[in-house]
């Protein structure tokens, strides 16, 4: 089911099936791949396809030559430039047997000032710089070919990780670092997390795995993975007709200090158009007498509610006042499934009393900050947590006891026993005001319908990114799109969901 594999564990991989196959195997394999998902990017008549192979001097660049050659013997016009290593010694067997395949071959080798990058109308870049290895930011010569490589306009095709980019994290390395922005990657041995959060999915495009055809028996079992409808469909069930609004739970959204009503209607709107069966938006100050939008909506004082009898959303313009801060002690108090969310996080950040409280509750709890709520949370920088989602994602979870949902590009959905999931759904549409709202409603409600929380996690940020998706393919966005817009094609997506997967 989609497992993802850090650099470790494809090395370890790597090693294990090495060991049972002849030298170099590996390495053409992955050169034949790398040419074959070239081949598919290239017009039907590859004698006019121009090629431009860029090979590294470490092993990655050896499946650019291996590449090179397969592409040079279809009849593709192959130029190649070559990158050699600094002390030839250090180069592997097998990166120095693609080299002289490549050289055997019709692929033309310039050097880099000779090879007139952007006076020549490219079909492919293949991009075999630097694999998964790489530790320290392109610089000098090749920084500048990065950098001209991603003003052609062409596809560019990446042999196991865009350069520059870091394979377990997602980010670029370096502070100021560059990485090549590919069109599509065409990934060894096994799919990797950096390639799906971060700056990932701006890098890598369109995502394929060549196994190489190493035996399954050299893989472990993965403990990270990318969403998928699989881990949660089980949950999807069609609604009995004897059944009434009791039947789907109650949600209770606390938040709504002066001024920040619209959030926590954002999200009790959310939950009640997600199936739960009664929705109340409860304010800390001034509440709404009703919401005209959605009148079925219960609106009232947050302070005196029973907080055992509905799952919490707590958090959506929460504020940070001293009630606030009392109504989030007794959320966590209580025995109620909880999502904490926004301003519910902010306070916490700013007491490890309720922090520990949390962390000892034996109800379900989900989280879900985005990357600044989670910097606050771990005391560091928003940096920090952008250049190891998957880090920072584990440790709010182990040390908190709860699901963690790190919003963003490649949302990470992270639970104490070290399970983790990036999530695929979604687009830039959701960098709007509101939309965590919605997510927070969402989650909700399938935790009131009586999901358990990690697949209901899993099963919200799917739901959340998918919508976003229709409606960019409707016309409706990215550009502009609001969070509203997003309830009622949730709705659809979980009434289609239900209907194909459901039991």
């Amino acid at each position: 089911m989609n497992p993802l594999y850090t650099v470790a564990d494809i090395r370890a991989i790597e090693r294990a099936a090495a060991a049972t196959l002849p030298p170099g195997a590996l390495m053409q394999r992955a050169g034949q791949a790398g040419a074959n998902a070239a081949l598919d990017l290239l017009p039907l008549s590859t004698g006019q396809a121009r090629v431009l192979v860029l090979a590294g001097p470490g092993d990655n660049g050896g499946d650019a030559l291996e590449a090179a050659a397969h592409l040079s013997f279809t009849g593709a016009q192959v130029t190649l430039i070559h990158f050699a290593p600094e002390d030839d010694s250090k180069s592997s067997p097998e990166r120095q047997a693609a080299l002289r395949r490549a050289k055997a071959s019709d692929a033309r080798f310039r050097a880099l000032e000779d090879a007139q990058l952007g006076g020549t109308e490219w079909h492919l870049v293949v991009d075999g710089l630097f694999g998964i290895g790489l530790k320290r930011p392109i610089s000098g010569a090749l920084r500048s070919l990065v950098e001209t490589v991603n003003q052609l306009r062409c596809s560019v095709l990446a042999l196991d990780v865009p350069s520059g980019l870091d394979a377990d994290t997602g980010a670029v390395v370096g502070p100021d670092g560059v990485a090549v922005r590919a069109t599509h990657t065409i990934t060894f041995i096994g799919n990797k997390p950096g390639l799906h959060t971060c700056d990932g999915r701006d890098y890598a495009g369109l995502v394929d795995v060549s196994r190489l055809e190493i035996d399954a028996s050299h893989y472990a079992p993965a403990a990270l993975h990318l969403n998928d409808v699989k881990f949660f469909a089980r949950h999807l069930r069609a609604r009995r007709h004897n059944s009434h609004k009791g039947s789907y739970g109650n949600v209770a959204v606390i938040g709504g200090a002066r001024g920040m009503s619209g959030a926590p209607v954002l999200a009790a709107r959310t939950a009640l158009n997600s199936g739960a069966g009664r929705v109340y938006a409860l304010f800390v100050e001034d509440p709404l007498p009703c919401d005209p939008g959605q009148p079925e909506l219960m609106c009232r004082a947050a302070d005196g509610y029973d907080m055992a009898q509905a799952t919490l959303v707590i958090g959506p313009g929460l504020g940070g006042s001293a009630a606030a801060h009392a109504l989030l002690s007794r959320a966590i108090a209580s025995a109620s499934p909880l999502l904490a969310d926004a301003d519910a996080l902010n306070l916490l950040a700013g007491d490890h009393a309720l922090q520990a409280a949390l962390a000892a509750r034996g109800a379900p709890t989900v989280l879900t900050p985005h990357p600044l709520e989670a910097a606050r949370l771990l005391d560091s920088g928003i940096a920090a947590v952008q250049a190891d989602r998957l880090t920072a994602a584990h440790t709010l979870a182990r040390r908190l006891n709860a699901i963690v949902v790190l919003k963003g590009s490649g949302t990470v959905i992270a639970a104490p026993d070290g399970q983790a999931v990036i999530n695929t759904t979604g687009n830039p549409a959701l960098a709007t005001a509101g939309t965590g709202d919605v997510l927070a409603g969402l989650c909700g409600a399938l935790l009131a319908q009586g999901w358990p929380h990690w697949e209901a996690a899993l099963a919200a940020v799917w739901l959340h990114g998918m919508a976003a998706d229709v409606l960019v393919t409707e016309g409706c966005g990215p550009i502009g799109l609001t969070a509203a817009e997003l309830i009622p094609a949730i709705r659809t997506a979980l009434n289609r969901m239900v209907q194909h997967h459901g039991r």
